[in-house]
């Protein structure tokens, strides 16, 4: 057999020298979860690997046999590059291996313990600590699952800072070997905002999230003064068993137009505000900004509030759609015992009200899968574009003539303006009619050519006159004159 079944300790250090030529011998200084996982994903990279342990017969059994676990100090002094794999507090029990660790790379790989923090960071305490090694932050944003599945299952981002360029690039390599993608985030100023990343807690998300649910409470207020508490105060009647299901299924498609809607306002913003301006080179507000990049956020909150709105009909319905199909397949009406004929206009809004919303949703779905980052990087950006902006107002379109199907004509009966509040379908289709209108009117020709021209660089106070291509890019480069 070329390599036998059962190995004694001594054979592991002699199978572990037969790696690549050159490659670093790697120590890791600890011996917990994480310090297992990597040493596991060094091995499997093809690294050599030393463990150093306060008990080291004890920790042997925990790491693959290709490891060889010894005492931190035989570790420190044999290895090239140091994980030190330790919590911050127990830095100060490797102050007696300063002299052995001096002029060596030492990787911190721990996070904070509370956010925000004014610092030092810990690689900075470390690097205090050890005044003649060179430390290096990094892996602290990777988990042991990643470690031990490999860089599929997890972020193959890996964070790195050190005021010493030599020893940042020997740990990227050492990354890269790995399987993982090496980002410089500059000098070891920067070990605080690394350390910071794992405590964030979805921080894109935050405003949207926020805007959704007071939505929601504003809109479930709104139905429950209009359906619960007018017919109550004016004739007396209960009709508090619809706040559990049926008032959460009304306000659900409000906050999910509402959402949809703000998802192409920055957008309006921005394209009218180069308009004003002239110039594209002109920063847009902070808020503004900020609007533009969550606008993902903002496009799948709406998402989820039309896709539990879709279970809710279908679950909750049940039996109304059940009466409505043999409403339109039996035609009949049956008022005090005399058979009347069925309603053709009630009939074609109800067709129209359904095949709209699931084409709404459709589109809303379609948007939500080309978000994700798997599916995105399968398309080029203007496949990209189109489907996030073209088809995006499609389903903004159908999304409003949904709510519009849904109102019909009730907005002009006196009859549904409870305590002179206008319906809530009127209120919410404001927004997107609004969004729609100006929308269009970016594509009338004068407005939709100078918006062209000042996205490809043109600006009014430096009268820059070029001409544009033709849109089948056949037409030669283009022709500036200042």
């Amino acid at each position: 057999m070329a390599k036998p079944l059962i190995r004694d300790r001594g054979s592991r250090l002699l199978e572990a020298a037969q790696t690549e030529p050159g490659s670093p011998l790697v120590g890791i200084l600890g011996t917990g979860d994480f310090s297992r996982s990597l040493a596991r994903r060094l091995v499997a990279s093809g690294h050599q690997v030393v463990v150093g342990s306060r008990n080291p017969k004890r920790s042997a059994a925990l790491f693959p046999d290709e490891a060889e676990v010894m005492s931190q100090l035989e570790a420190a002094s044999q290895a090239d590059i140091v994980f030190v794999a330790l919590f911050p507090e127990h830095y100060s029990s490797l102050v007696e291996l300063k002299q052995v660790l001096g002029g060596r790379v030492l990787v911190d790989v721990s996070n904070g313990l509370c956010l925000n923090q004014d610092g030092p960071s810990n690689a900075e305490q470390l690097a205090d600590m050890f005044p003649e090694s060179h430390v290096v932050k990094g892996f602290n944003t990777i988990s042991a699952w990643a470690l031990q599945s490999g860089p599929r299952d997890g972020s193959r981002q890996v964070f790195l800072c050190s005021d010493s360029s030599v020893a940042k690039a020997s740990v990227s390599q050492l990354c890269r070997r790995m399987g993982f993608i090496p980002i410089d985030m500059g000098p070891l100023s920067a070990s605080l905002e690394i350390e910071n990343m794992p405590l964030y807690l979805f921080p894109s998300w935050k405003l949207p999230v926020l805007l959704s649910f007071a939505l929601f409470i504003f809109f479930y207020l709104y139905n429950f003064i209009r359906d619960v508490l007018h017919p109550y105060v004016t004739s007396g009647k209960s009709a508090f068993y619809k706040m559990p299901i049926e008032l959460v299924n009304v306000t659900l498609p409000c906050v999910a137009l509402v959402m949809l809607t703000l998802v192409y306002v920055p957008g309006l913003c921005a394209a009218f505000l180069q308009l004003w301006w002239g110039t594209k080179y002109k920063r847009f507000p902070d808020f503004l900004d900020k609007w533009l990049i969550q606008r993902k956020q903002f496009g799948l909150c709406s998402f989820l509030c039309a896709a539990l709105h879709m279970i809710y009909i279908t679950l909750y319905d049940v039996f109304y759609i059940f009466s409505l199909l043999i409403y339109l397949f039996i035609h009949l009406q049956v008022k005090n015992g005399i058979e009347d004929s069925w309603v053709s206009e009630d009939v074609w809004r109800m067709e129209l009200y359904v095949s709209v919303g699931i084409m709404a949703i459709g589109l809303l779905s379609l948007l939500a899968v080309t978000s994700l980052p798997s599916v995105a990087n399968t398309v080029n950006w203007r496949e990209f574009s189109f489907i996030q902006s073209s088809l995006g107002h499609c389903a903004l379109f159908m999304a409003t003539l949904h709510t519009c199907l849904f109102g019909w004509t009730r907005a002009f009966d006196a009859k549904q303006y409870h305590f002179y509040l206008p319906p809530t379908f009127l209120l919410v289709v404001i927004p997107p009619v609004s969004v729609l209108i100006f929308r269009s009117l970016l594509f009338l020709p004068c407005v939709a050519l100078k918006l062209r021209k000042i996205r490809r660089g043109w600006e009014k106070t430096r009268h820059i006159r070029f001409t544009l291509p033709d849109e089948d890019c056949s037409s030669p480069q283009l022709s500036k004159c200042v």
